[in-house]
């Protein structure tokens, strides 16, 4: 599995409740500026349009080594999930007030893009402060440990 991209920041933002594999629907110039490694995940998140779950705000640029203008770096991307996948998300985000992010895209072995959906519920602010406070104390226990051996 080759990593393109990772959204290090919704771990921080999000509570990850569920992890989902999708497929994406690419044009040919935009999985050859993938395997170049240029997207950028940030702003992204999926949604829901006519039956369909979508990926909005994913920026994936312009290959370098074409001579015509292609489609919009920005533009929305199919993600590819059985019926049954996707009515049970439906429900879950409607329902429980949850929310699709993504959180990294990969190549798989037989490479095919493929991007890792999670469904997350937002943190508060003082449950950020927690996480880290948290990951602090632990990484200073590991030191003292270490210091001990």
């Amino acid at each position: 599995m080759k990593v393109i991209v990772t959204n290090r920041k919704a771990r921080h933002e999000y509570t990850i409740v569920e992890t989902i594999e999708a497929g994406i629907a690419l044009m040919g110039t935009e999985v050859k500026s993938l395997r170049e490694g240029k997207a950028n995940l940030t702003d992204a998140y999926a949604d829901f349009d006519g039956g369909d779950v979508v990926l909005r705000g994913f920026h994936i640029s312009r290959y370098s080594h074409t001579s015509q203008v292609d489609l919009d770096p920005r533009r929305d991307r199919r993600l590819l999930l059985h019926k049954a996948e996707i009515r049970r998300l439906i429900g879950k985000v409607r329902e429980k007030g949850l929310t699709l992010i993504p959180l990294k895209l990969y190549f798989n072995a037989r490479g095919v893009a493929k991007v890792e959906l999670a469904l997350a519920k937002g943190k508060k602010t003082y449950n950020k402060r927690r996480t880290i406070a948290e990951r602090d104390a632990k990484r200073d226990a590991e030191r003292e440990w270490k210091g001990r051996r």
